[in-house]
C-alpha cells in the first residue's frame, strides 16, 4: 500500500501521549496514528451499521413486544447471577 505524507495540527498533550505510547510499543508515530485512524474508521462504520440495522427493525410493528419479551427472558437468565 502506498504511503502519503501529511501535516496535521494536534494538541501538544495529545502529541506527547501518542509519542510516549509509540515509544512504549516500539513503533513509529506514523504507525500509531495509522492504527488509531483505522480503528476510528472501523468504529464509525460499526456505528453506521448499527444505525442501519436499528432503522430496519424500527419498521416492525412488533418491535416493542419483542424487546419486552427479550428483557423478561434476560432478567430470568441473570436473576441469580448478581
Amino acid at each position: 500500500m502506498k504511503n502519503l505524507k501529511t501535516a496535521i495540527s494536534i494538541e501538544k498533550s495529545t502529541f506527547e501521549q501518542m509519542d510516549a505510547l509509540a515509544k512504549k510499543l516500539n513503533i513509529s508515530r506514523s504507525r500509531l496514528f495509522t492504527i488509531a485512524a483505522r480503528q476510528f474508521i472501523e468504529q464509525n462504520r460499526n456505528i453506521e451499521l448499527l444505525e442501519a440495522i436499528n432503522e430496519a427493525y424500527d419498521d416492525s410493528p412488533e418491535t416493542e413486544q419483542i424487546v419486552e419479551q427479550m428483557r423478561s427472558k434476560h432478567r430470568r437468565m441473570v436473576k441469580n447471577q448478581w
